[in-house]
């Protein structure tokens, strides 16, 4: 990591993390707390097999400097809180000791010591503790209550969050088993003093987002959603003049955005989402785009309404048997296809084309552009296996159109520069097609597809979910076949040229005269052609692999006469 952004790495244990009056706070708008009872007794696993002189590594904890001694922390709040309660639930059983007259004087010193160590001193006026660690907007005060009364708050309305809280202090509290202050004082030692994270700290000048693409490119992971909310949920709030209820709406628009894309989708959205929009931006370059472009409340604002807006959008296309489909003004049916098609192949460039085009399009003119698009991708993406980075260059320059209203008919988008720039002419993808294989074993889904494809532009309605995929040439050949094909056989397999679709596949290593008795029987226009042929060796094989070229050619084509 380069010296002018961070500091250097280091590795300390949780006690030396809240030595020497250090305090951390969580960001205002970052994520809640949210471990649950899994990752709860995973960390308890962690802490019984911690044997003697043994550290546990509990991962990388990014801080942002804020202050001598105050701390951001970016990335590493669940495990500093859940760490923190398991050492409340401790002091909650020292004071049961003291409760009980179990040697009194020596157990409040001990829970003095703790407190000041962990928890954080208490101010002599309120009695509550001035905690070391600060919790965002929603947790903030139902945490500062545990520790300031070391038991579970219960209180009418308690949000899930909270409860969350709660429920993890008493999870502890009843794996706690040490009877004795000298014990419980022991295992708060072994917890502390073995649990090691690696300390990553920012300059308070160092935009954190910055840090964000820095880490996740060395391979440590930190939360798109939670960067990207405390950005924007913090420009919303700078005039200090949007009240709490507003502030909790915000929050539960937030969740629905998550809730609908998920985690592992989110970055990609964000990106689709921008570049829709915006001149085309790497993905590196992303979130300091966005922080400039998103820097004042009114912008702040449109711009998460937009989010939630495209977000529904985004999950639909990802999503074509989406009820929500249904309940859209015209008829979307064809296009589930389509989108099929591009989900299957893990195809997600055309996203943001797709996601203007929706808003901007009726249903006919947008199924119009989806086809073309999807044509394009079995072309560019999937049979000549062209780079996508100039894709999502083109692509962006096509959306940004749409979204200027530049572009105002599907035809438009298939005429376009760009467009035709990507799209490989016959030739070209023939050329490609002619020789192309895909392995069978972990790709027999999309082979279906493909060929199914293909067998309904002769004028069928197969689903490729109802096929099987048979090796005319078996994947496991016998003597027979390898005499047929000698050394290159393991080569062919797995061609498009020696697999048909049949309605069941029950031919395994049969002779190839056998299995054209089966192909001549069969309804499927494929293996009917392989039938054709009176040997199955590399010449024939490539004679039909040309023939079905010339088919595929036809089928996924953008006509422009």
């Amino acid at each position: 990591m380069s010296d002018f952004m961070l500091m250097a790495p280091s590795n300390q244990t949780f006690a030396e993390l809240f030595s020497n009056g250090v305090k951390y706070k969580v960001p205002r708008f970052q994520r809640d707390y949210s471990w649950e009872q899994e990752q709860w007794e995973d960390l308890w696993t962690d802490i019984e097999n911690v044997e003697e002189e043994v550290h546990h590594y509990m991962g990388y904890i990014v801080l942002q400097k804020r202050g001598k001694d105050t701390f951001e922390v970016i990335d590493g709040q669940q495990r500093l809180i859940t760490l923190s309660i398991i050492v409340l639930a401790v002091m909650k059983h020292l004071q049961d000791l003291i409760d009980s007259d179990n040697e009194p004087e020596e157990n409040k010193q001990r829970l003095a010591v703790f407190h000041e160590r962990f928890i954080g001193a208490k101010n002599p006026v309120t009695l509550r503790a001035e905690n070391k660690l600060t919790l965002n907007r929603n947790n903030h005060r139902h945490f500062r209550e545990l520790c300031s009364n070391m038991k579970t708050i219960n209180e009418l309305h308690l949000n899930k969050t909270n409860n969350l809280l709660n429920q993890v202090f008493d999870f502890y509290d009843k794996k706690i088993s040490c009877k004795t202050g000298r014990t419980l004082a022991e295992f708060v030692e072994k917890v502390t003093s073995r649990m090691i994270f690696t300390k990553i700290i920012t300059q308070d000048n160092i935009n954190a987002y910055k840090v964000f693409e820095t880490l996740n490119a060395r391979g440590v992971q930190l939360s798109t959603p939670d960067l990207l909310k405390n950005h924007i949920f913090s420009t919303l709030a700078s005039n200090d003049d949007v009240s709490d209820e507003h502030l909790n709406l915000l929050d539960e628009d937030w969740s629905i955005i998550i809730g609908q894309l998920g985690e592992s989708n989110f970055t990609d959205f964000v990106r689709y989402h921008y570049n829709m929009q915006n001149a085309f931006v790497q993905k590196k370059l992303l979130f300091k785009s966005i922080k400039q472009t998103v820097n004042t409340p009114k912008l702040a604002s449109e711009y998460l309404n937009s989010l939630k807006k495209y977000a529904t959008i985004y999950s639909a296309l990802s999503n074509p048997f989406d009820e929500w489909w249904k309940k859209q003004e015209g008829d979307y049916s064809s296009a589930k296809h389509y989108l099929e098609g591009l989900k299957l192949f893990g195809i997600k460039q055309p996203m943001q084309i797709l996601m203007i085009a929706f808003t901007h399009f009726e249903a006919k003119e947008f199924i119009s552009i989806l086809k073309y698009i999807y044509v394009l991708s079995i072309r560019y993406n999937i049979i000549c296996r062209n780079s996508p980075n100039e894709q999502e260059k083109k692509y962006n320059q096509i959306a940004i159109k749409i979204s200027k209203k530049t572009h105002k008919r599907a035809s438009h988008i298939k005429n376009s520069t760009e467009f035709k720039n990507l799209y490989q002419n016959d030739d070209e993808f023939k050329n490609k097609f002619e020789y192309y294989k895909m392995p069978s074993r972990s790709s027999a889904k999309k082979i279906r597809f493909l060929l199914t494809d293909i067998e309904n532009s002769f004028g069928r309605e197969l689903n490729y979910l109802d096929t099987s995929l048979e090796h005319v040439c078996p994947y496991n050949p016998d003597q027979n076949w390898q005499d047929e094909f000698g050394e290159g056989i393991n080569d062919i397999v797995d061609r498009l040229g020696n697999l048909v679709l049949l309605e069941k596949d029950e031919l395994k290593r049969a002779s190839f005269i056998d299995k054209k008795k089966a192909y001549l029987k069969t309804s499927f226009r494929l293996a009917k052609k392989v039938a054709e042929y009176e040997t199955w060796d590399l010449a024939t094989l490539n004679a039909y692999q040309f023939w079905l070229a010339e088919q595929a050619a036809k089928t996924w084509r953008v006509n422009y006469e």
